[in-house]
């Protein structure tokens, strides 16, 4: 079964993880919705060696290498057991996108149908992390810096998207219902179900 990937991008506070997370509820019978936070942190919890590694990156705050983050997703999408797969948080790097562009072309048996960007003002995300505290990384510098990392890469990320004619902009600052209907409909339009 070929498998049919949609990326879900946007800064920290977008509330892309709540919307993927909400159209893999309503839809349980084709789609399957992974956090590229979620499967690391799967990793870190099974307490294994590479576990223990991608723990110390994300204590710091820091990306987790690249090739641990490739071969954990390839790994989820060939073991997801529904046609669609939605993963959000990914790619966070200029980096990151070109290593998963290799690995899709080396992989016939997945298909990125499109990756949709949840667009938010860093304000608007900045009030939502922050007024959210949940853990210790939801403090101000972390934000700034998760922000950051986040923004740095967007333009050219979104350029190579484009131009593939795979990048769908959609508005974040909605009410929740909106942007999961939105986001829902696309997916449902594009994987032509």
């Amino acid at each position: 079964m070929k498998k049919k990937l949609f990326l879900i991008i946007g800064a920290p506070g977008s509330g892309k993880t709540t919307d993927a997370e909400l159209i893999a509820k309503r839809n349980p019978d084709f789609i399957v919705h992974y956090s590229t936070g979620d499967l690391l942190r799967a990793e870190v919890a099974s307490g294994s060696e590479l576990g223990r590694e991608i723990k110390s990156y994300i204590d710091n705050g820091k990306l987790v290498p690249l090739k641990i983050v490739i071969d954990t997703i390839k790994s989820a999408i060939e073991k997801a057991n529904k046609p669609i797969v939605l993963i959000d948080g990914f790619p966070r790097s200029v980096e990151q996108m070109r290593a998963l562009d290799e690995m899709l072309k080396e992989n016939k048996s997945i298909d990125l149908v499109a990756v949709i960007e949840v667009v938010v003002s860093e304000e608007v995300a900045r009030d939502r992390v922050l007024g959210r505290a949940r853990g210790a990384d939801d403090n101000v510098e972390v934000f700034n810096n998760r922000m950051k990392i986040y923004l740095e890469p967007l333009k050219e990320i979104e350029e190579f998207y484009e131009e593939k004619g795979k990048l769908i902009k959609i508005n974040g600052e909605r009410s929740i219902e909106e942007i999961v209907d939105e986001m829902e409909k696309i997916i449902k339009e594009k994987a032509n179900i």
